[in-house]
């Protein structure tokens, strides 16, 4: 059992803090690390499916970090008890550090949305829209949100509220004949993860079955309706 991985510097790691904590403000839960051929991918959940019936898409962050050894290893772990050790890891490093070896913590099971794979091969393009759509959709949808879930609601209501608002199609005119549709929700993920950074930004659409991937320079999402 893997106990821990490397990656190649300290602006690697600063990269990794950053995105896992804005992870954790989105879904605070787990992160999935997958090493593989010196490539690090860590995915994370910003939408998920609670049972059978849910509707709700299956909303994926994805970024990749240089690793600085070529073994293998797929692992769940907390997201929170992972980002303490990238900041405890940040004190000592510099940016003249070379690789810098990151405990785990305990591995995590019983996490449904681990359990189900994005491919890695087969993506087929499917066109490319503006990145300006995304952060208009995902503002307009957290403010729908904000509005529709006061302090104190259930968490019930809430992921029924979200689910129905990130579950709507992006836009009717964006890429019509593509199936399965872009979810709002994708737009959220991108936006929440630091992923939209520039407003001339061209995103580009790929599918591969029943998955659709949005690859932007900072980072990928995936979703799974």
């Amino acid at each position: 059992m893997v106990t821990l991985f490397t990656l190649i510097d300290a602006a690697s790691l600063g990269d990794l803090k950053v995105y896992l904590g804005r992870a954790a403000r989105v879904e605070n839960g787990s992160v999935r690390l997958i090493g593989s051929l010196g490539v690090l991918a860590a995915y994370t959940a910003a939408l998920t499916p609670k049972g059978l019936l849910d509707r709700t898409p299956t909303v994926l962050g994805l970024r990749t970090f240089a690793l600085g050894s070529p073994d293998a290893f797929d692992v769940v772990v907390p997201i929170r008890p992972l980002l303490d050790r990238l900041a405890q890891l940040s004190l000592v490093s510099n940016s003249e550090s070379g690789p810098i070896d990151v405990p785990l913590p305990p591995v995590e099971t019983g996490v449904a949305w681990a359990g189900v794979s994005p491919p890695r091969g087969g993506w087929e393009p499917m066109g490319t829209l503006p990145s300006t759509l995304l952060e208009a959709v995902a503002r307009t949808g957290i403010a729908e949100v904000a509005a529709a879930v006061p302090d104190g609601t259930g968490e019930q209501l809430v992921h029924r509220v979200r689910s129905e608002v990130w579950g709507r199609d992006l836009a009717d005119d964006v890429l019509p004949e593509l199936r399965p549709r872009i979810p709002a929700g994708a737009a959220f993920c991108a936006v929440s993860l630091g992923f939209v950074r520039r407003d001339d930004e061209d995103v580009r659409v790929f599918r591969a079955g029943q998955w659709l991937r949005l690859t932007l320079r900072r980072g990928h999402v995936l979703v799974r309706a």
